[in-house]
């Protein structure tokens, strides 16, 4: 009976929050569909090259910053920017036209890896960001009134209150501590509230899976369907398990504060589907600005073709990954088949090629004894094994084995035992890092 009321009311939730949009003039919905349609047919390349025009134009005429640009030349002669540019000219980027709007909404980024910053959105940019939540968060599983559990660590900026709690049918779950006692506590929750997805930091996700496999925590009784992690890269060999401990789909979101929810990962695969409705991508090589071949890894660079209070254009977002562009029709689809992540993630063997990160997260996961690790490249062939938990039980030859090939038998990776990996501001843990600055 219980679960029968839960259903109901999640299904109440749905019907509720498109009712009051249609009541609205239906501009959620409307934006809602046209991301569907891009998702079967893919997006019309005419239409968006028309968006971008209209942008660049908006962007000469009314910011700072881009007036002495030509937006006639088109997108390619505008400049690359990163979060440093628009920190050190923040009001020259900001639109005259939108600059006193009422309806703006700020974003703060965590600044886990630097000083936060803050976005300015638009009217029209915050109902896109909604449309495309609900849409992408819906090809991973969840649907608006879902009973979701949310993991991070809730600093005061982000935290909900009771009446947004309510009204989303979520709840807060901590995850500064991820001790047995705080990790069975969530879980006991999980149950109690009837939680039917779970999204929140990968690297907590995995200490709630490490936790089931090494106590035999008993799941019968959990509702979960859906798995969605967040802000860290997922080894693949945690997704597997969670699926198969939970019976469903663990699809990571692609995202960011300064932009929204971009893409979402494919349900059978590592790839990501990407919103080519709201943002415009170029893939740049990683030593110059050219554009990248299909496949070849690159820098993501990122046209933001809804934001007009703060226009993002070509916005080199740090992150970095492997592109196939289907072009069919004048229509084009967008898979990211392989995300790296930030370029500090990327790792290089002693020959100077790109070594993904998976080779480390998918290599240590399971390794008996670990509790926690970290990776740095220190230099050229120089690598450092950073080590917390039960030293007796941690088989190192056998852990170097995995890892050193993808480096070179001429790596040298050093080994030191510590007693805890740092929490970075964020409550987010960094297990690769490339400090060498070559």
């Amino acid at each position: 009976m219980k679960e029968l009321w839960i259903k109901a009311g999640e299904k109440a939730r749905w019907n509720a929050y498109f009712a009051l949009d249609r009541v609205k003039g239906g501009k959620v919905r409307k934006k809602y569909e046209r991301d569907l349609e891009a998702l079967t047919f893919g997006s019309d390349e005419k239409v968006i090259r028309e968006r971008i025009n209209a942008l660049l134009s908006h962007a000469v005429k009314t910011t700072d910053y881009y007036k002495n640009c030509n937006a006639a030349a088109g997108l390619s002669s505008f400049p690359l920017v990163d979060k440093q540019i628009w920190r050190d000219h923040y009001e020259e980027f900001q639109s005259s036209a939108f600059k006193e709007a009422k309806d703006n909404r700020v974003m703060t980024t965590s600044g886990s890896t630097g000083t936060p910053f803050s976005m300015i959105q638009d009217r029209g940019k915050i109902l896109k960001n909604t449309a495309d939540s609900i849409f992408l968060s819906e090809l991973g599983g969840y649907r608006i009134g879902d009973k979701i559990a949310f993991i991070r660590v809730w600093v005061d900026n982000v935290k909900k209150s009771r009446l947004q709690l309510t009204m989303e049918n979520s709840i807060m779950m901590e995850s500064s501590s991820l001790n047995d006692e705080s990790v069975k506590g969530m879980l006991e929750t999980i149950r109690k509230e009837g939680v039917s997805v779970l999204t929140g930091y990968a690297s907590a996700l995995g200490e709630i899976s490490r936790y089931i496999d090494r106590t035999g925590y008993d799941l019968s009784g959990f509702r979960v369907h859906a798995i969605l992690p967040i802000s860290e890269s997922m080894p693949a060999p945690v997704r597997q398990r969670l699926k198969e401990q939970f019976g469903c789909p663990v699809c990571a979101y692609y995202s960011n504060e300064e932009n929204g929810i971009m893409g979402m990962q494919h349900k059978d695969d590592a790839g990501y589907y990407i919103n080519t409705e709201s943002y415009y991508y170029e893939l740049l090589k990683m030593d110059s600005d050219e554009p990248c071949e299909d496949g070849e890894l690159g820098r993501i660079v990122i046209t933001d073709l809804n934001n007009y209070a703060f226009p993002v254009i070509r916005y080199d977002n740090g992150d970095t990954a492997r592109a196939k562009f289907e072009r069919k029709n004048g229509r084009v689809r967008l898979t990211l088949t392989e995300l790296y992540g930030r370029r500090s993630d990327i790792l290089y063997d002693t020959k100077g090629g790109a070594v993904t990160p998976y080779v480390i997260t998918n290599n240590l996961w399971d390794v008996e004894g670990v509790d926690q690790y970290r990776f740095l490249q220190l230099g050229e062939k120089e690598y450092k094994l950073l080590l917390n938990g039960d030293r007796e039980k941690m088989d190192v030859e056998n852990m170097l084995s995995r890892i050193r090939p993808a480096f070179g038998e001429d790596a040298e990776i050093t080994v030191e035992y510590v007693d805890e990996i740092p929490v970075l501001a964020s409550g987010k843990r960094k297990y690769i890092e490339n400090l060498w600055k070559a």
